[in-house]
């Protein structure tokens, strides 16, 4: 996605429609823009019973579909149509399809699977039509937002309160299904696509993960929005995230507008719509619901109330696109759009956290260039711990996560998790392990570094965390093609990277071989990848010393050496490394062990190594 800050029409030539793209990013720029209402709101304005969602088509279907509103694009498109026309003629620039449930895992629940594309490509007509209508009667231009909801299923929460890592959705499904669904809306002519109502940023990232690929093999891109949501005051998702770690997590896919919808009203909303702004270079988008529910479950401000609060919103520059969620009408819209026309959009910094690596649990986690280092627990690794490879090969999970919840209490700021045992289901403990350890706030709310020399195993690690983590690792020690294909796949999730001092010819030893291996791989990940520098951690092998044997004597300070000119030359990246490899000749000998490591952390830190594992 091209920067938010440029207004050349050029950046967006690749797009599916680079005039329309580039014109919304450019309005965007010179006002603040308006989302429309309550799609809910307004059908349930129109007293359908059963029958009126049945429709003639589906008059015998065998299940009840009172409450499928996304059906009524197929039965009665009329009313969608009216709403649409209604939010535009209002002063809604964008018109949202009536697809919030339009995933084949939604439609399960009314046995319309497969109806799912047709469902979402004629929501997507039906909303174009309206939209070029309005902008056929009025000269202003208005767009087509294809909604892509949050499913009723959640990837990092339990539907059982006695199996806590239980899950009833996968990654995969996920995907699947957001894919199928954005297919529809690309057919049916959605200007943007927007992923909405997030409670669990692990759903979110899978839709994301889904229209990358989207992008990459099938479609040219469009625009991309993305809301979360905010469930209460506690100021987090319903699956533990705060806000800025929620930004930190999704951020990934450059979305155009970055914002909070549902859930709460508006005054509830701003310190977390402040907490936004203050966190993305993306445009800021609120659409709040009108004021909370109340006890029959409606919504009690008038237009004029809510427009009221936004109003100040728009005053304090925190809003380039503004709207409504649910109770809200088209009265609603017609009020927010008259009350924030005085003010200029927010303005953006070109520039945030420069120099800093970005990562997330259920909090951010900023490393940047005055960080001393960052301690990574790696007592989670069944390669490096024989008592926790014995908790997880005989299935005692509990106590393992008893190990993590002791790193993070000891000062574990990252975690780092290896399933990596001859006898282990390496995906399936992993999967398992990250399931269990999502229910656990204490644990979840560092950053997890998912470690593993089978790639498969560390892809079923992404998949079941909704953080920022760091993949630990690739190299090119199976050639570029290799490298490139795993980069590639580590930035779709979102991921920080370590990349090993190993190339086609082997480890790298001394000091010439690891720089020069990781200035290949470094350039390989900007130029070719697209690659964050600072997403990049480099690890030029600490190696054990005191072997006997005497080329092992100047690793130590190969390593320190090393250190230096890369991060003197390769502006970004970070570098770490595994302290518990240099004293191996000394194991059972921890007095030995521990002063060795405080003389190297004395030398490494002070030429800036950013990481360091410990056990």
């Amino acid at each position: 996605m091209p920067p938010a800050s440029d207004s050349g029409a050029a950046s967006w030539s690749e797009y599916r429609d680079p005039e329309v793209a580039a014109k919304i990013a450019a309005t965007l720029r010179e006002r603040i823009m308006i989302l429309d209402g309550g799609m809910g709101t307004m059908i349930q304005g129109y007293h359908l019973e059963e029958d009126g969602y049945r429709g003639d088509e589906f008059k015998d279907w065998h299940k009840l579909l009172k409450g499928n509103n996304d059906l009524l694009s197929l039965t009665q498109p009329s009313i969608v149509y009216d709403i649409h026309k209604a939010y535009l003629e209002a002063g809604a620039d964008f018109a949202e399809t009536n697809t919030f449930s339009g995933t084949r895992i939604a439609q399960a629940d009314y046995g319309m699977e497969e109806l799912v594309y047709r469902l979402n490509k004629v929501s997507a007509e039906l909303a174009k039509k309206a939209a070029d209508k309005v902008t056929a009667d009025t000269g202003v231009q208005r767009y087509v937002v294809g909604a892509l909801g949050p499913t009723n299923r959640t990837l990092s929460i339990s539907p059982s309160v006695e199996d806590p890592g239980l899950r009833n959705v996968t990654w995969d499904e996920l995907v699947d299904a957001y894919a199928e669904q954005a297919r529809g809306l690309l057919d049916g002519g959605s200007d943007v696509l927007m992923v909405e109502t997030i409670f669990d940023t692990a759903n979110s990232k899978a839709a994301l993960f889904a229209l990358s690929q989207l992008f990459e093999e099938e479609y040219k891109p469009v625009p991309i929005f993305v809301s979360g949501t905010i469930v209460d005051r506690s100021g987090r998702t319903l699956s533990g995230q705060t806000s800025e770690a929620f930004v930190i997590s999704v951020s990934q896919a450059e979305p155009m507008c970055l914002g909070l919808n549902c859930a709460l009203g508006a005054t509830e909303m701003r310190p977390f719509i402040e907490a936004i702004g203050k966190n993305t270079t993306s445009y800021v988008l609120c659409y709040p619901n009108a004021g909370l529910p109340n006890a029959l479950g409606g919504y009690d401000e008038t237009p004029e109330i809510m427009a009221e609060h936004l109003r100040v919103f728009a005053k304090d520059g925190l809003l380039n696109l503004v709207g409504g969620c649910c109770g809200t009408t088209p009265a609603h819209i017609k009020a927010i759009a008259d009350a924030v026309r005085p003010f200029r959009p927010r303005k953006f910094p070109s520039v945030l956290h420069e120099g800093h690596m970005l990562l997330s649990g259920l909090e951010p986690m900023y490393v940047g260039p005055h960080t001393l280092f960052v301690n990574i627990g790696e007592r989670c690794n069944v390669a490096g711990s024989r008592a926790f490879s014995k908790m997880i090969q005989r299935g005692d999970y509990e106590k393992a996560l008893s190990v993590a919840k002791l790193q993070v209490e000891m000062g574990a700021q990252v975690l780092d998790i290896n399933m990596d045992e001859g006898m282990l289901d390496g995906k399936a403990a992993m999967a398992r392990f990250l399931n269990l350890i999502a229910t656990e706030p204490e644990i979840c709310k560092v950053p997890l570094c998912i470690d593993s020399s089978n790639f498969a195993v560390i892809e079923a690690g992404l998949k079941c965390s909704q953080g920022k983590c760091i993949v630990n690792s690739i190299s090119l020690k199976e050639g570029e093609d290799d490298f490139l294909r795993k980069a590639r796949t580590v930035k779709r999730y979102g991921a920080a990277v370590v990349v090993m001092a190993f190339d086609e010819t082997g480890q790298a030893t001394d000091v010439e071989h690891k720089v020069k291996i990781c200035t290949r791989s470094y350039n390989l990940l900007v130029e070719k990848v697209g690659f964050n520098p600072c997403d990049i951690i480099f690890d030029p092998n600490i190696l054990t010393i005191a072997t006997g044997m005497e080329e092992h004597n100047e690793y130590a300070i190969n390593f320190i050496e090393a250190t230096k000119i890369i991060k003197k030359t390769l502006p970004g990246c970070r570098v770490s490394g595994g302290l518990s490899n240099l004293s191996f000749s000394f194991r059972g000998m921890e007095r030995i062990r521990e002063a060795m490591h405080s003389v190297f952390l004395y030398h490494a830190i002070k030429v800036r190594t950013d990481h360091i594992l410990y056990l």
